[in-house]
């Protein structure tokens, strides 16, 4: 009996209670949170420039047209069709040769893209641009 009893004990001994280790290591953990220093870097300064008198001015010297996705073609606030193009162009190309700008969203129809694109250059534009629209503009 005595012999049972030294192998139990035995088998007693070997369990380790590892508990107060994990205690331990979450105590440290959160001592080396507590004490880091958080680098704060400094990034550059931007200074934006502000709009000009001359950048108000270039609004007036081109002819913006905006195309929405439903195929709706926009001459400032108004909305034109797509014979109206060429008139407004000539009209405003009258002085001097003012350069055509299509805002034209993603989903529009290209085929109107094109359309504006040949009746501005039948009305004498020389140079068109292109521009991808924001319908929250």
């Amino acid at each position: 009996m005595s012999r049972h009893h030294q192998l139990k004990t035995a088998e007693e001994e070997i369990k380790m209670n590892i508990s107060p280790l994990i205690d331990m290591v979450f105590i440290l953990l959160i001592f080396f949170i507590v004490t880091t220093v958080f680098v704060d870097e400094q990034g550059l300064g931007v200074n934006k420039p502000e709009p000009t008198a001359e950048a108000k001015a270039m609004e007036n010297e081109t002819i913006v047209f905006t195309v929405l996705n439903s195929g709706q073609i926009f001459f400032g606030k108004n909305e034109i069709g797509i014979n109206a193009v060429r008139a407004k162009v000539l009209e405003l190309s009258r002085q001097e040769k003012l350069p055509v700008i299509i805002e034209v969203d993603n989903a529009a129809p290209s085929g109107t893209m094109v359309r504006i694109m040949d009746e501005a250059t039948l009305a004498g534009a020389e140079a068109i641009s292109l521009t991808n629209f924001k319908a929250g503009k």
